[in-house]
């Protein structure tokens, strides 16, 4: 690990918030260190539609977060427009919606300075065929999808290229405090664990900023500080492929089942909004997904027989509040919260949480701009006009981009490893090359968050074979590393598709066990019963088996 004791921030939770801030604390020059319990996005951040608001979907509830989304996402769409496609958006009113929220629609969006345009039944459904006939009304507004992981990892990267530092699968398990002159506490030295090897270290931060989301208010109780948080869980399909090319609202006060998002291959579906007692079982269970599937139905009836990929749920970040209404948690603001703890006797604690992706630029501004005063630094945010883009090979997280580079620049020898998102070899050897000298790491699961790979529609099943099999023939693993890789993939890809197991992809997780279980024995409790020699011999062949 790099040094850390010089560090002038430490920014707990790797998120796109957390790697937002570092990316704004690294260009004023303010030295920042992040950790994540998990791997970038693990959270909230990479379990969302990727739904970049134009500010429509609250011009009723919340205009002020309508009109803060429509300038963000302005914003993002110029810094950083090869993490988004400008799909547009369409808000469509089916028979048995409340007309009269339809009627006021078009109002409350002038209201909040928000574009909308009203569209004939004839013209929504020339432009998406696949919406349902019993359409009543439809706008347009300026609604795109945002890869939130692109987003994140272009943010971390730029940061580290800036002298910010990374550290995942770390946890702040203490503080330790102590009183300043001014008779206020101050942490002092963080206590973290690194969940993969169970060693603890301390970092020795100027400023901590608490940027975890949904687990916010157990990282303030480290500081003996209380934070109530309301765990209200979504869950969200992929479909196999993509269904429209708009982003799909329908248009009525915020329900479950009422947003589809084309992103990038495929489509996103939901959500759901499920109050949780704690964060332990995070997943979609089989009655969210009846219910979304039923629900999306009545408004693209291809959601009723189209397959579904994997299933996933995420936990919004929402902040209790007495002058909250009660009841169903979507009537719970979603701005965000920025808490300077010197009111809670905290001097250097910092804690952001709430807000969406697409207002995470400006959560981590006032984030920064609140740390900067805190190290007594007058430096300027520059985030809304440096662009967003990072040396790394960031291109290969783009669907569809490695094959548009492999037909342009490959030589005729050069394989395809990833034929669901068409990934050649060249493309992982540039990325392994890359990993091991900035990550120090290069495994399957580090590739599949900085690529493309194993989120196709075999979700792993065949390209987690050639790639292991080339990164043996290349002597980047040994031993039984592949088989342990291979089982810790799809391990994780499963979790994902256990809700969404009827017609093909159920015959496909059937494929799947006969595959890894029965030939490699993946379902052996201890994988130290694998014999090492074995693994060798097959897996050093599978690249030339095809």
């Amino acid at each position: 690990m790099k040094k850390t004791s010089d560090i002038q921030a430490l920014i707990i939770g790797g998120g796109v918030t957390g790697t937002g801030i570092a990316r704004d604390l690294a260009l004023r020059g303010i030295s920042a260190l992040v950790i994540e319990m998990g791997n970038i996005n693990d959270g909230a951040s990479g379990r969302n539609h990727g739904l970049l608001h134009s500010g429509a979907r609250y011009v009723g509830s919340d205009p002020d977060s309508a009109a803060e989304c429509a300038r963000e996402s302005q914003i993002l769409k110029k810094i950083a427009p090869h993490c988004i496609e400008n799909t547009g958006g369409l808000y469509v009113a089916i028979k048995g919606d409340d007309e009269s929220y339809v009627a006021d629609f078009p109002n409350l969006c002038k209201k909040a300075g928000i574009f909308c345009q009203t569209l004939s039944v004839r013209q929504v459904l020339e432009l998406e065929p696949g919406l349902s006939k019993d359409a009543i009304a439809a706008f347009k507004v300026k609604d795109a999808s945002v890869d939130p992981f692109h987003l994140s990892l272009e943010n971390m990267n730029q940061a580290i290229e800036h002298g910010a530092i990374y550290y995942s699968n770390c946890k702040a398990i203490g503080f330790s405090m102590e009183r300043t002159i001014l008779g206020k506490k101050s942490i002092k030295k963080v206590k973290v664990q690194n969940n993969l090897t169970g060693n603890c270290f301390n970092i020795t931060p100027q400023v901590v900023i608490n940027a975890t989301g949904a687990w916010a208010g157990m990282v303030t109780e480290l500081a003996g500080i209380r934070l109530d948080m309301i765990y209200s869980k979504g869950s969200l399909l992929v479909t196999h492929n993509r269904l429209t090319t708009h982003v799909i609202n329908r248009l009525r006060p915020a329900s479950d089942g009422d947003i589809l998002v084309p992103g990038r291959t495929v489509s996103i579906f939901g959500t759901t909004s499920l109050r949780l007692d704690n964060l332990d079982a995070i997943q979609p269970d089989f009655n969210e997904i009846d219910f979304l599937v039923n629900q999306g139905a009545q408004l693209v009836p291809g959601l009723e027989t189209t397959r579904y990929i994997r299933a996933y749920a995420g936990v919004r970040p929402l902040v209790s509040s007495r002058d909250e209404p009660t009841g169903d948690d979507r009537s719970v603001s979603r701005g965000f919260y920025l808490f300077d703890h010197s009111s809670d006797d905290v001097e250097n604690l910092v804690t952001i949480t709430g807000g969406k992706v697409t207002t995470y630029r400006l959560m981590a501004e006032k984030t920064a701009d609140l740390a900067a005063k805190k190290l007594k630094m007058s430096s300027e945010c520059t985030t809304a006009q440096t662009p967003l883009m990072s040396k790394a090979p960031s291109k290969l997280i783009e669907a569809g981009m490695s094959v548009k580079l492999w037909a342009r620049e490959s030589d005729p020898g050069d394989s395809m490893m990833c034929e669901c998102e068409m990934i050649p070899k060249s493309h992982f050897k540039e990325l392994i090359v890359w990993l091991k000298q900035n990550r120090e790491t290069a495994d399957l699961n580090s590739l599949r968050i900085h690529s493309r790979l194993g989120k196709g529609a075999c979700q792993g099943t065949f390209c987690s074979l050639r790639v292991t099999g080339f990164m043996y023939d290349e002597a980047y693993i040994k031993g039984s590393q592949g088989l342990d890789n291979i089982r810790f993939l799809l391990t994780e890809r499963f979790k994902g598709q256990k809700s969404v197991l009827w017609g093909s992809q159920l015959a496909q997780a059937e494929l799947n066990e006969a595959m890894f279980c029965s030939f490699f024995g993946l379902d052996m409790a201890d994988p130290d019963m694998v014999d090492p020699d074995m693994v060798d011999l097959d897996m050093a062949d599978l690249n030339k088996k095809g």
